[in-house]
């Protein structure tokens, strides 16, 4: 949705107290230019609409403001947009009820409506692939098998990035996470402390193989960690993400990837070819199967494109009308 303009009114035109109350944002609340224009775009409509059903400031109830962000969000104002016009509004009346300009606020519950959710980031079957079979470019041998390692283990598996860096490298009373190479199982702790085991795909245990053949000579003496920096510590989540971000640039993806596109790509993935929603939340340890669900819209428009491209009826003919 296109955010509606506001109308071209001169703060200097603005009934009063709008122009007084502008008047202590920029001098008491020392508010940044920026944030004065959008103050006084946000109050610019105020006085419009409030100037449109013949009411003055002091006038106004809730309904009426009701009314004013229905008629705001029907002419194109985008929900977030809205709610920060509504919570402008509402700093000017608490206020002027300060100044003792008015009895209540008629903008306190009044909420915009809610802003669609964007779809998860996944990518294409094709460019997962071709991120995992990249050749890390870190000049250190047993740095790139733990790359590799790192992006066959998060598409294979789903894991959060705080979940793969927490993993040792074996398990014990100490181990917060592990990967069972003889049940192809990754152990972890997710969201709420809950705990879960999720299947490693064949080509994540070669790569973990490989990785675990270089790692003790990178790793600290003592260092329990399964993924380790150069320095011989636990690889932190920062880190991770600085490596997918050049692992996608050595491939040439279009995209800037990070460790959560991943997690969207398994999910996405899997569901395509499973249609299996209650296995897809069980592996990815939703708590609630509405999470998993936004992967169906995704699962949506993957189908709306092989239609698209292959029903002899999708398109229309070149000349038709």
């Amino acid at each position: 949705m296109v955010d509606a303009a506001p109308p071209t009114v001169g703060p200097d035109l603005l009934p009063d107290p709008l122009p007084r109350y502008l008047s202590h944002l920029r001098v008491d609340r020392r508010l940044a230019e920026r944030s004065l224009t959008l103050y006084t775009d946000a109050l610019t409509r105020l006085a419009a609409a409030a100037a449109a059903q013949n009411l003055p400031l002091d006038r106004l109830l809730t309904h009426h403001v009701r009314r004013m962000a229905a008629q705001l969000h029907s002419q194109g104002l985008a929900p977030r947009s809205l709610a920060l016009q509504l919570s402008a509004w509402r700093g000017f009346y608490r206020w002027w009820g300060r100044e003792g300009g008015v009895p209540l606020n008629p903008v306190d519950g009044v909420r915009p409506p809610k802003a669609p959710k964007p779809l998860p980031k996944a990518l294409a079957v094709d460019q997962a692939v071709a991120l995992a079979e990249a050749q890390p470019d870190t000049g250190d041998p047993a740095l790139g098998a733990r790359d590799h390692a790192i992006v066959e283990l998060l598409y294979s598996s789903g894991l959060r990035v705080a979940e793969l860096v927490s993993l040792d490298a074996s398990p014990g009373p100490a181990a917060v996470g592990w990967i069972d190479e003889q049940d192809a199982t990754v152990h972890v702790l997710g969201k709420g402390s809950k705990r879960r085991a999720v299947p490693v795909g064949r080509k994540a245990l070669e790569a973990l193989a490989a990785w675990r053949a270089e790692r003790d000579l990178v790793a600290s003496p003592g260092e329990p960690a399964l993924f380790v920096s150069n320095r011989g510590t636990r690889l932190s989540t920062s880190q991770v993400r600085t490596r997918l971000k050049a692992l996608a640039l050595s491939a040439g993806l279009p995209t800037s990837v990070h460790p959560h596109m991943l997690r969207h790509s398994f999910a996405s993935h899997l569901l395509q070819s499973s249609g299996d929603l209650r296995a897809v939340q069980e592996l990815l340890g939703h708590a609630s199967i509405s999470t998993t669900q936004i992967y169906t819209k995704l699962d949506f428009q993957h189908l709306a494109k092989a239609y698209d491209a292959a029903h002899p009826r999708a398109k229309r003919k070149t000349g038709e009308t």
